[in-house]
């Protein structure tokens, strides 16, 4: 798991340094990247990480592997959020770049 948030840690801090409204934040009490105050991509508890793709993300449709991400045990998954498993963090930085285009569009 070090080494997961490790390079979670390297990804956000490229991107504060760049994007002047990307800053830290918290989502499910794990370290997240806010863009505006709106959290778009945070690390999971079990060392994945979570971006915001929105509603008409379709994973079918990608050329890498990515699941609704759903942290309940009773509930459907969150709403446009996707997990992506640390066996493709060699995408991890794309990918948050592209979820903060994404969020910044809005």
């Amino acid at each position: 798991m070090e080494e997961q948030k490790a390079l979670f840690e390297q990804i956000r801090s490229k991107l504060i340094e760049k994007e002047k409204l990307v800053t830290i934040g918290k989502m499910m009490s794990t370290e997240a990247i806010k863009y505006n105050e709106s959290v778009f991509a945070f690390i999971s508890k079990n060392g994945n990480m979570v971006f915001k793709f929105g509603k008409s993300f379709d994973p079918d449709a990608q050329d890498f592997e990515s699941v609704p991400f759903n942290p309940f045990k009773n509930k459907g998954p969150l709403e446009g959020w996707f997990e992506v498993s640390f066996s493709q963090h060699e995408l991890w930085e794309s990918l948050t770049h592209e979820a903060l285009s994404i969020i910044q569009k809005k």
